[in-house]
């Protein structure tokens, strides 16, 4: 399809966003309303009935659903300005953002990413249920995420392509089974040929979830050895999940379609678990932001007057060869310092708190990876930065207390700016986590003595 075309005089192609096996996506600017939108334009094939069925099916499926968690339908149509070639089309909501598959590519999202993510998505499934309709297709690339271009972080996703979705009560829904959706997230009666009802939707939904939890797909490989995997065994659910999310997708993903929630229960526990997340937040925001507490958890931990520690300095010469950089820091921020505990590849033992970045990652939720700092607006009038030192990329891990203070960091340092992965951040993380250990285990063994 060539941009500039303009279907049934309103609606001009721009460019192609997505491409499926019956169908491609475009966006493009209805010209009546001045907005952009997104075309879904069906691969022309007279001879293919089952797949104009299809076509008829999804159009009235969208034109009866009005949900958040739903990308909305705005128009249909064909366009027969070309006598030989006949243009069926949906026109939809633009929306702005990558589809979780991509997204997926990053590496694992969080426990709390998922849990709003998970309800949007729950939710959606339990309106389309109790409307008749299954979607049959969920994975992640059937799910967008919305970028609202706005400083809330929360995120936001919207179910798409009813491409095989089936109307309960009608025969195609509840008679043809076969293995309609995508291998790697049918669920066993799918895989097995039986019809699919609700419950193959929880279970799909089971599989997107475990997989945005762990970055890794649980049935992977050929279509037919992942659609039979299912079969013989049950997913692996990590043991390090937190028990809510271990519990709830053992019941998404059982073999029993029977023993699976309902979408209306799955949302309502995703829900609970994005407020209870919320509410983990704004304590953790609270302990960030109190310097005296903060200042008062350094001082319980006793290490600022403290000698130069050799444990600490092997876990940073550790972190140095992990990463291949020149320098690893375990770093404690008193009121206008930071302390060097371990240093490898510096002589330095410590510098004013002002230019020093370990003084903005301890006031971060997570990590504070800077990968560029000579492009990067937080760090490039740094003078550690833009000084004789030449900082060009930073990596550091909160040293988080159990109550929530962050004490200081584990951090690396280059010269040279580098890309940071998902999993890298995870083996800081694990460094930092054996750092903080540590110095818990010590404060612990004090405080027995003590008492």
């Amino acid at each position: 399809m060539e941009p500039g075309l303009l279907l049934s005089g309103r609606y001009r192609i721009e460019a192609l966003i997505g491409r499926g096996s019956q169908s491609s996506v475009y966006r493009a600017h209805d010209e009546l309303l001045q907005r952009e939108v997104a075309v879904k334009l069906f691969r022309n094939d007279a001879d293919d009935p089952e797949n104009t069925k299809r076509q008829g099916q999804e159009v009235r499926i969208l034109a009866g659903m009005s949900h958040h968690a739903l990308v909305t339908l705005f128009d249909a149509g064909a366009d027969l300005s070309n006598p030989d070639s006949r243009l069926t089309y949906l026109v939809m909501e633009l929306v702005r953002g990558q589809d979780l598959r991509h997204r997926s590519l990053q590496g694992p999202l969080s426990a709390a990413h998922m849990a709003h993510i998970g309800y949007d998505l729950a939710d959606g499934l339990s309106y389309i249920h109790h409307h008749g309709i299954v979607h049959r297709d969920i994975k992640p690339a059937n799910i967008l995420l919305v970028d609202y271009s706005n400083d809330d972080r929360r995120p936001r996703a919207k179910l798409t392509d009813f491409g095989v979705a089936a109307i309960l009560g009608h025969n195609r829904a509840d008679d043809d089974g076969g293995t309609s959706g995508t291998p790697a997230y049918l669920s066993p009666e799918q895989a097995s040929g039986e019809p699919a009802g609700p419950a193959s939707d929880i279970y799909s939904l089971g599989l997107v979830l475990l997989e945005g939890l762990t970055g890794r797909m649980a049935y992977p490989g050929a279509p037919i050895q992942s659609a039979v995997a299912r079969l013989l065994h049950d997913p692996q659910i990590p043991e390090e999940l937190a028990p809510k999310w271990v519990a709830l997708l053992s019941s998404m993903l059982s073999r029993d379609p029977e023993a699976r929630p309902h979408a209306r229960e799955v949302s309502l526990a995703l829900r609970q678990e994005v407020i209870n997340g919320a509410a983990r937040h704004r304590q953790h925001h609270s302990a960030v932001n109190d310097e005296d507490g903060r200042m008062r958890a350094v001082q319980r931990y006793r290490i600022l007057d403290t000698p130069e520690d050799g444990a600490f300095d092997r876990i940073a010469a550790l972190a140095a060869r992990v990463f291949s950089v020149p320098v690893a820091i375990v770093s404690v921020v008193d009121h206008d310092r930071i302390w060097f505990k371990a240093h490898h590849g510096t002589e330095v033992t410590q510098i004013g708190r002002d230019p020093g970045l370990c003084a903005s990652a301890i006031l971060q939720d997570g990590p504070w990876i800077v990968e560029d700092a000579v492009r990067d607006a937080r760090t490039l009038s740094n003078p550690l930065v833009a000084g004789e030192f030449g900082l060009q990329f930073y990596a550091g891990v909160p040293l988080r207390t159990p109550d929530g203070f962050n004490l200081g960091t584990f951090c690396i340092l280059d010269r040279e700016p580098r890309q940071f992965t998902a999993e890298d951040t995870r083996t800081l993380e694990d460094l930092a986590a054996i750092v903080m250990n540590d110095l818990e285990m010590r404060l612990q063994g004090r405080e027995a003595i003590a008492g």
